[in-house]
């Protein structure tokens, strides 16, 4: 595939999806989507992950997501299908977005890819005239994920979409 190392302008491609996309937009980031899926699986101490959910979320791309008032970007890296990460509305906050579904394919990682998927759903969130991103995450399976949050800002905060799972860790940031 591709080596990671920095990204350039020039080697990385954001694709929001939308109604229409094109089918092999759509394919690839529903395999990304499932990727990230199957790794969530295979953590052990992950709270209650459903992947039946997940492929129903994947197979209805990318309306999944607008018709929670959210969306999604497929990144390609040197052309490559190398990540993905989709937003929603929060219910009964309207003044946030919940980041979702973070992904990067190993091979990308390191590269400054997962810092630029966040940053183009902050700055969606910006365009609709909201004020705070939250997320949800799973520290001890997705440390780097984590670690990349914290240094973009996001800090502790009560769960925006129910009760608290354990071994999952809540992060909010204003924007």
């Amino acid at each position: 595939m591709f080596k990671a190392s920095p990204i350039s302008h020039t080697s990385l491609m954001l694709e929001e999806l939308a109604p229409g996309s094109a089918g092999s937009t759509i394919e690839a980031a529903r395999d990304l989507l499932l990727d990230y899926g199957r790794f969530v699986q295979a953590q052990s101490g992950v709270a209650s992950f459903c992947f039946g959910a997940l492929e129903r979320e994947a197979e209805r791309l990318p309306e999944s997501y607008w018709e929670q008032s959210g969306g999604a970007i497929l990144a390609r890296l040197a052309g490559l299908p190398a990540g993905f990460v989709a937003w929603r509305a929060v219910p009964g906050v309207a003044s946030a977005l919940e980041l979702k579904r973070l992904w990067a394919r190993p091979e990308a990682r390191g590269s400054g890819l997962g810092r630029r998927l966040v940053e183009a759903v902050e700055e969606r969130a910006r365009a609709v005239g909201k004020s705070r991103l939250v997320l949800d995450t799973a520290p001890e399976a997705m440390a780097a994920a984590h670690r990349l949050y914290l240094n973009l800002g996001f800090q502790p905060c009560r769960p925006c979409n129910g009760l608290a799972l354990e071994g999952i860790v809540y992060l909010g940031k204003q924007l």
